[in-house]
């Protein structure tokens, strides 16, 4: 069954370079696989990239037959179901560009990857026939055995280097990241993101499944799973030990030096060091898993992110994990800005480098499992069912060096895709928060109402205000129907900057923020720095909402016409405006 096709592969440049097909059974300023189908297939790839061509077909594109490329909910748009547009189309790889850190300073290696000749050929992909499911196991708890074979295949991934074209190559891996999260793709003149909408989920989990079976095909073993960092469990809340082993493959020294050796994460990290005690930042981070999981993702939208169909611009807002916890275990785990000599966070602390660490792949199998954590949970927590989203396709070279083409669709349960994750306890499940700030209700006569607050030019201190409900004393039927939703329109801010202010419902402005475990705590908004398409002035709006309908409950609000609000910045609050705030009821 194994190929014997030898690939000539190329980057956008002439070359040379020949290849023997493996027989297998953030983030300071970021401008910023493994497939198999049938054997004994022959591509080849053009090495003459013609920066000039563009893509002549746009308004003609077969909605059926579309490749997104190799290569979240707080945006603009609200939860209403969105008309059919059309899935994006794919990215030119022939005019592959320089992928950007910022928008002065270019990554200064191309990011492209090796480009078939003819892309109308390359084939879908159909999965292998899988007599036993590849099973993660979680990080932290690996044996020994193990862990010695993890380290041997990544370090046969990384001599692959050699030939720095390989496509399976550990740097050519890391390289997909890079190309569609840091600007190397345009479409319709408009640049390609993966991350800030709902291709954020189904593009890492095609990522990981063909670097997984890189992996396995490497050490001959189909059955190799990606462990998962377990950081959702208080067991798992450290860099895992296999990690930190100075020399070994899993090591990557540009990493924050004072994050190492058991250091317990803050899944809410985002520059700043929460001075508390490990117990307490354990309860934030469990109290952090439960709201975005549960409280703030009762609907499909705001647990997967923004649609991001042809013609919209990118990052159209992100889901509740991309946000929290995803977002800050980058900027935690990477080194820092001025780290290092650079000026911006490194490897897993930017975009284009994440994938150098090899821990952001074990990250990532967490942030996946959570997809799976999250519909398990029930009510309406289902997969979307837009077509723009469903058939909406990547590109990727599986384990035998053959490209091929995937859709959404056919990655929506893992099983099927023949893998599974080893179970282990999520506490966050019964986290729910129930100490109160307050024993009763905040005298609402004591803050200003919304409309003396908004529009706020600055949120460079804690605010309060009090705002009106729409509705008040829900049926449990009607709660069932819509959303209650606290929605701050037209939030505006440098997205060169790093972002995050907190939110909390029935306080003032003494709140403690750095304890989270609060009945109170509504939610986070979070921002890495990042090149957005075209926007030179780096000023970002968006448009951010917190399901309330369960903390009213909690809190003892179902029956009040209006509550008070208190929103605290965290980091870059001077750079952050806000035009008003509402609450509005929004089909889930």
């Amino acid at each position: 069954m194994a190929s014997s096709s030898t690939l000539p592969l190329c980057a956008n440049k002439t070359l040379s370079s020949s290849f023997t097909n493996t027989n297998s059974s953030f983030f300071a300023k970021p401008s910023q696989l493994f497939l198999h189908g049938k054997r004994n297939q022959n591509f080849k790839f053009s090495c003459n990239a013609n920066s000039s061509e563009t893509d002549k077909n746009l308004d003609a594109v077969d909605r059926r037959n579309v490749l997104l490329g190799l290569g979240g909910l707080y945006g603009a748009a609200n939860l209403a179901p969105l008309a059919t547009a059309a899935p994006i189309p794919p990215p030119d790889l022939k005019s592959c560009s320089k992928a950007h850190i910022n928008d002065q300073e270019e990554v200064s290696y191309s990011c492209c990857p090796p480009i078939p000749s003819d892309m109308d050929s390359v084939p879908y992909y159909k999965f292998p026939s899988m007599p036993k499911l590849r099973i993660r196991p979680a990080a932290h708890a690996a044996d020994e055995e193990y862990i010695a074979k993890y380290q041997l295949a990544t370090s046969r991934m990384r001599e692959l280097d050699k030939d720095p074209f390989d496509p399976l190559g550990f740097k050519q891996q890391a390289n997909i990241h890079c190309a569609y999260c840091n600007g190397a793709y345009k479409i319709g003149g408009k640049e390609l993101q993966v991350h800030f909408s709902w291709l954020f989920f189904p593009f890492h989990r095609w990522y990981l499944y063909f670097y997984e079976r890189i992996l396995g095909s490497l050490i001959n073993d189909p059955t190799f799973g990606l462990p998962y960092w377990n950081w959702d469990h208080p067991k798992g809340m450290r860099i895992p030990p296999m990690f930190d082993r100075e020399g070994s493959s899993l090591y990557d020294a540009r990493r924050n030096q004072s994050h190492r050796n058991g250091t317990i994460i803050d899944l809410g990290f985002f520059g700043t060091e929460v001075q508390t005690t490990q117990l307490q930042q354990m309860t934030n981070n469990l109290t952090i898993m439960y709201r975005q999981m549960i409280t703030n993702a009762p609907c499909p939208l705001l647990f997967f992110g923004q649609p991001y169909p042809l013609g919209t611009d990118p990052s159209p807002g992100m889901g509740t994990i991309e946000n929290i916890p995803h977002t800050p275990v980058h900027i935690w785990v990477g080194s820092r800005p001025n780290e290092n000599n650079v000026s911006h966070g490194e490897d897993m602390g930017n975009f284009y480098s994440a994938g150098l660490d090899p821990l952001f792949y074990s990250h990532h199998a967490n942030v996946d499992r959570m997809w799976s954590e999250w519909k398990a949970l029930g009510g309406k927590r289902r997969d979307l069912t837009n077509k723009d989203w469903l058939n909406s396709e990547f590109f990727f070279y599986d384990e035998n060096r053959n490209p091929f083409r995937v859709k959404v669709r056919d990655c929506l349960h893992s099983k099927k895709m023949g893998f599974d994750y080893a179970p282990m306890p999520t506490p966050w499940r019964n986290f729910k928060p129930t100490r109160k700030s307050n024993a009763g209700k905040v005298n609402l006569s004591s803050v200003p109402p919304a409309s003396k607050v908004f529009p706020l030019s600055k949120l460079d201190r804690a605010i309060s205000f009090s705002i009106d409900r729409p509705s008040s004393s829900r049926t449990q039927q009607e709660k069932n129907e819509q959303e209650e939703m606290l929605t701050f329109n037209n939030i505006k801010y440098d997205d060169s900057k790093y972002i995050r202010f907190d939110v909390f419902l029935n306080v003032d402005k003494t709140v403690n923020a750095d304890e989270l475990d609060k009945a109170e705590y509504a939610g986070s908004y979070t921002s890495l720095p990042h090149v957005h398409g075209d926007n030179a002035t780096h000023v970002t709006s968006v448009t951010f909402q917190l399901a309330i309908t369960e903390l009213l409950e909690d809190i003892g609000l179902e029956d009040e016409d209006a509550i008070a609000v208190t929103v605290v910045p965290k980091t870059g609050g001077e750079e952050i405006s806000i035009q008003g705030v509402e609450i509005k009821l929004v089909d889930c």
